[in-house]
């Protein structure tokens, strides 16, 4: 149930901008307030000179969700027969850092976790509370969500001033990536995404997009292929060997800054066009054709110049098998072609809360990280992005040794919904010692934990960005800051995320560092004191940033890219040993269909982002998440809209509604992730399905970063009737039992 005021025209006396931050794109907003200062109504701002009026449907729904009659206003403690009674602040608190400082004596440090969700990024404090406790036990979403990406850049090597921009393409390549829905890919723009890829497109820009689905992006592609999920590295090996075959990459390029052409080369032989076209879905033709049109030198001014342009991916190539073989490969359709800013090149976004920096010509070195300094005795993995890696987040809990995690706090997130294999992240999570959530809604996460501490809303808060995405997902230097726009709610008591980590330092009697500098622990600061120390450095200064309107675009230098240094020679890596060997591996598998008929795709839904769900105005147009079937498989197995199915994959089983979608290739199931309550819920359409119910986080995982696999995944298909329209959930010994009698 949402609460609103009755009569909107005769309340309205306002309107105000402020920042959307559910998403990369950071919006500039507009919302009408009544005279208690409620918001009415949000819109896009017809003023801004980007997104000119644009916003998501999430974002028009933003302050909803503020109001909402089942968000937590004050601080909960899980009694010891499973009921939460309210505590203050300063209560939770303290026994929470008792119980932390009791768990560090007993165990050590790395006992203490920390897991950061989707919107947990702006927050630095609990990292580098981590940092000052001595724990290396940080866990987020970076290495669950596009990890390979990170892989890639340390395996391969990367480009100091980044790939060819948006604006000065010819040519763009989108792979499992879908941003005009997301409003979040690496170097396309987020904000109205529509109209700046209709005005690319009116100047010449191509676009070619690969998906299992013919997605809202794909019916604006000049070219798209619809390959089976989980066969992206196939596919971007038949690419690279097109280009290769024909001529097409840069040679200039690739002789100054590339090592291993030949072994590539050599690697890639046996991909040959009716090879892919055999094992991806896609036709000989549509292969060479996207090669063609992404690589080949194009005529101008009766000289003959290589294109300009990228080839980026999303969440389908790189959650899916041999993640970091497809995004290797990927990248290397970028290097070969030299797809990558040059000297002289202007930088659309230098950034704006990031530090000022030279952008050089050159190649940021290979360095292979997670091979060096902590190894895991659960699983053997290193560390990625500083962080442990979070598909072995369930290993680091259960099992026994010197690192494992018994206390764990999420900050802005849900890992119950968000981690594969949620029967094994349950239980890993009711084991531990204190489990913490930070979170302003009872998520399945929270319901498992000793402590609840609800924050402010985002609204409720000063927004500000996170520079690490700065450059990657804003096309221009967009300020995304803006002071709280509604008023906290009154009787409650909310605590930040940044305000717990603060305050658990402080109560454990360590010192923070921010921005470079300690923190003066002696008393909390204030919101805009503890963000000026946070961006000291920034490349526009702190308090210009915040004396401007939300959503400023600072335009007004130029930044270019210069040349490499002279002593920098690193070169891209593009056939190192451990690829070539899974290249030889994956032209040897032999997939088998074991009685399985279809692939599951990852998805994501218009009306939500990731695992926040949660409230009930995110459930408005739809309330439960729908598994997508091509009408032509629904007619094959006599199922119509709204009926009631089982999944069945080699790892379990889930039950689902079906839709119909026919731009899902047939033999696909797209379902939508992030979704369902705790293992044994009732599967209602309050609560959706959770598809990491198919999921193994421990049969199939990448040895490099445990990337579970989320996406190709074998099913089939089950129709079964509904009982009183609802289905109870499989229990996971049920599921278990289920999915093994279909082998």
């Amino acid at each position: 149930m949402l609460v609103r005021p009755s009569d909107e025209a005769e309340l309205a006396t306002q309107e105000v901008a402020g920042v959307c931050r559910i998403c990369a794109a950071a919006c500039t907003m507009r919302f009408t307030k009544d005279e208690k200062g409620r918001i009415l109504k949000a819109r896009g701002d017809p003023a801004h000179p980007i997104t000119h009026g644009y916003a998501c449907s999430k974002g028009l729904r933003l302050h909803e969700a503020h109001y909402s009659s089942e968000r937590l206003l004050h601080p909960l403690k899980r009694t010891p027969d499973g009921r939460f009674v309210r505590v203050s602040a300063s209560e939770a608190l303290d026994e929470i850092a008792e119980r932390l400082r009791e768990l560090i004596e007993r165990r050590g440090p790395d006992a203490v976790g920390v897991y950061r969700g989707t919107f947990g990024y702006d927050n630095p404090l609990f990292h580098n509370l981590l940092k000052a406790l001595g724990s290396r036990s940080f866990f987020s979403t970076h290495t669950i969500d596009q990890s390979a990406k990170a892989v890639t850049a340390d395996r391969l090597g990367s480009w100091d001033a980044g790939k060819d921009q948006f604006h000065h393409s010819d040519v763009i390549l989108l792979a499992g990536v879908n941003p005009l829905v997301s409003n979040t890919a690496f170097n396309f723009p987020g904000q109205n995404p529509l109209r700046h890829l209709r005005i690319a497109k009116a100047r010449g820009m191509k676009l070619i997009v690969i998906d299992p689905r013919r997605t809202e992006t794909a019916k604006q592609a000049d070219l798209f292929l619809q390959p089976w999920p989980g066969t992206d590295a196939i596919l971007f090996a038949g690419l690279v060997r097109e280009v290769l075959v024909n001529g097409w990459q840069d040679s200039d390029f690739c002789q100054r800054h590339v090592i291993g052409i030949d072994g590539l080369r050599q690697a890639l032989a046996p991909f040959t066009p009716d090879f892919v076209a055999g094992r991806a879905g896609v036709s000989e033709a549509e292969l060479r054709a996207a090669a063609r049109m992404f690589a080949e030198p194009q005529p101008t001014g009766g000289a003959v110049r290589p294109k300009r342009g990228a080839a980026t991916s999303g969440t389908g190539p790189d959650m899916g098998p041999h993640s970091n073989l497809a995004e290797h490969l990927l990248e290397c359709l970028n290097v070969v072609c030299g797809r990558f800013a040059r000297e002289g090149d202007p930088i659309t976004n230098p950034g704006v809360f990031s530090p000022a920096r030279r952008y050089r010509a050159q190649v940021v070195p290979p360095r292979r990280s997670w091979e060096t300094g902590w190894i895991s005795e659960a699983t053997g993995h290193g560390m990625l992005l500083g962080e442990k890696m979070c598909g072995a987040l369930a290993d680091e809990i259960l099992t026994p040794g010197g690192n494992q995690v018994r206390a764990l706090i999420c900050d802005s997130g849900n890992p119950v919904n968000a981690v594969p294999d949620q029967a094994r992240i349950v239980t890993a999570l009711r084991s531990l010692e204190l489990l913490v959530t930070v979170d302003p809604f009872m998520t399945n996460t929270a319901k498992l934990s000793h402590f609840i501490l609800p924050p402010p809303m985002m609204l409720e808060r000063t927004s500000v960005g996170n520079p690490t995405f700065e450059r990657a997902m804003m096309s221009w230097p967009i300020s995304r800051f803006a002071p709280p726009v509604i008023d906290r709610p009154e009787g409650a008591e909310l605590i930040d995320g940044w305000e717990v980590a603060f305050q658990i330092a402080r109560r454990l009697g360590v010192v923070l560092e921010l921005g470079g500098q300690p923190m003066d622990m002696r008393q909390q600061p204030s919101e805009l004191r503890m963000w000026r120390q946070t961006f000291r450095n920034s490349r526009i200064p702190f308090d210009e940033i915040a004396r401007r309107p939300p959503g400023h675009l600072f335009d007004g230098d130029v930044v270019r890219v210069e040349a490499g240094a002279p002593a920098a020679d690193a070169r891209f890596d593009v056939a190192p040993e451990d690829v070539r060997a899974e290249l030889v591996a994956v032209l040897h598998e032999r997939p088998t269909d074991d009685g399985f008929t279809h692939r599951l795709a990852v998805r994501r839904m218009r009306e939500v982002l990731n695992t926040a769900i949660q409230h009930p105005s995110a459930r408005q147009r739809r309330s439960y998440n729908p598994a997508f079937l091509n009408p032509a498989d629904m007619a094959s197995l006599s199922l119509r809209e709204g009926d009631w199915a089982r999944l069945i994959s080699p790892y379990g089983a889930a039950d689902v509604r079906i839709a119909a979608d026919p731009d899902v290739k047939v033999g696909v199931v797209s379902l939508p992730h992030g979704w369902g309550g705790l293992p044994g819920e009732d599967n209602s359409d309050d609560l959706g399905t959770n598809s990491n119910l198919l999921l193994s986080s421990v049969d199939c995982r990448d040895p490099i970063n445990a990337m579970p696999v989320m996406t190709g995944v074998p099913l089939r298909i089950i129709p079964r009737p509904g009982v009183d329209g609802t289905l109870r959930a499989s229990t996971p010994q049920a599921e278990a039992a289920t999915a093994n009698s279909s082998r």
